[in-house]
């Protein structure tokens, strides 16, 4: 009997890991630069976040969570996403002051599995929680873009809305309920029955959508303070130099989005599913957690697709160093693989006692930069270096091994 890893998920090894380890560390770099402090939050939690948050009536919560009964004889779900949860835990922890809030981690939802889109997918986010300021969205969306762009993200498109807030939006979800019941007869059964609850998420329905180009847009529709937040946005991010493109009839797949919206899209990447990532304002998601009101925006980015959209990398080198034994030298050798690691170097080395070429093919296929012979020179100090690129190798002293890794 064998086992496979199951319906819609992967197993990431070398050497593909080694984007993903890019990236996540570049993560890390980006959201500190911002000022995003780590957060961490259950895999799962009880069934209602998510059912209240994300919302009770969308696809992901109807078709896609994976909810449970525990032994304790209560409901929970694996995480579909990570802004319910950011979102507890800052109301769970007194709500006070402002929280910036990086989060890394595997989600969960039962889809149809295609390329980019898995059920257990990885994503990256930021929540940005406590200020109504439209500051704080660009900044948010510029981190976004700035982090995309580094990590090499082709055709890169910023695209960005405004869908209102709960005093202009009820008029203008009538006026588009009004021209949806008119075009009743193209929209699918999904979209007919959200048109009963929710009419702006026909607007996201892959198959409906372009169907409805002249569907009233919710931009045309805010009111004064909402215009103003949207353009203020607008203005900031032009300033900032992120380039963007208005997307009039742009919304997003959960219910506690307000005012912002926006997506990044892979224009190269040539799939269905060509957004990276995206996100939004969604000030009244703490209320709808049981919570008082807390203004936030964020966004989350999908490390699958971005990986897809990367396409085939030429892999740096996952090592600066490998050590090479020859002869009895093993003591040694382990000795200076862990002062040069202790140094910052990335080493690895054989404890398996095989042949020097044995050694160097499993050099190799490692992708180490280098090698350090570890032989008869080492009773006077020294070692011979061998650059696996150009093959050229010379004999130096253990002083000098720093500044052989990293010449030019």
């Amino acid at each position: 009997m064998s086992f496979r890893a199951p319906k819609g998920t992967d197993d990431v090894l070398p050497p593909a890991s080694h984007t993903w380890r890019r990236l996540l560390l570049a993560w890390e770099d980006w959201s500190a630069r911002y000022g995003y402090d780590l957060v961490l939050t259950p895999l799962f939690e009880a069934t209602e976040v998510f059912a209240r948050g994300v919302g009770e009536g969308t696809e992901v919560v109807e078709k896609q969570m994976y909810t449970f009964e525990d032994k304790g004889g209560r409901s929970v779900t694996l995480r579909p996403e990570g802004t319910a949860s950011v979102v507890r835990a800052f109301l769970e922890a007194g709500a006070g002051g402002i929280l910036k809030g990086a989060y890394s981690g595997p989600m969960f939802r039962y889809e149809r599995p295609q390329a980019g889109r898995r059920r257990q997918f990885y994503q990256v986010g930021v929540e940005y929680l406590g200020s109504r300021a439209a500051a704080a969205d660009a900044e948010v969306v510029e981190l976004g873009y700035r982090y995309l762009v580094a990590a090499g993200v082709p055709g890169l498109s910023v695209e960005l809305n405004s869908i209102g807030d709960r005093q202009c939006r009820p008029a203008y979800v009538r006026k588009l309920g009004t021209y949806l019941e008119s075009r009743r007869d193209v929209l699918c059964d999904d979209s007919l029955r959200r048109l009963e609850t929710n009419p702006m998420r026909v607007l996201d329905c892959k198959v409906c959508a372009p169907k409805l180009v002249e569907a009233p847009s919710p931009a045309d529709h805010l009111c004064a303070p909402c215009a103003a937040h949207h353009e203020e946005v607008l203005t900031t991010l032009t300033e900032l130099e992120v380039p963007y493109e208005e997307a009039p009839r742009l919304v997003r797949g959960l219910d506690y989005y307000e005012r912002t919206a926006f997506e990044y899209v892979a224009t190269d990447l040539g799939a269905a599913q060509d957004a990276v990532g995206g996100g939004g304002r969604y000030d009244g998601l703490a209320e709808l957690l049981g919570g008082k009101r807390v203004p936030g925006v964020g966004f989350a980015l999908g490390l699958d697709r971005i990986v897809l959209a990367l396409g085939v990398e030429k892999e740096p080198n996952p090592l600066d160093l490998y050590i090479v034994v020859a002869g009895d030298r093993r003591k040694e050798a382990v000795r200076l693989a862990s002062d040069l690691r202790r140094s910052g170097l990335r080493v690895d080395l054989d404890v398996e006692g095989r042949s020097v070429k044995a050694q160097f093919r499993a050099a190799d296929r490692r992708g180490a930069a280098g090698a350090l012979v570890v032989g008869d020179e080492w009773a006077d100090g020294r070692v011979v270096a061998k650059d696996l690129t150009s093959g050229d190798q010379e004999v130096i002293s253990l002083e000098e091994v720093q500044a052989w890794v990293r010449r030019p």
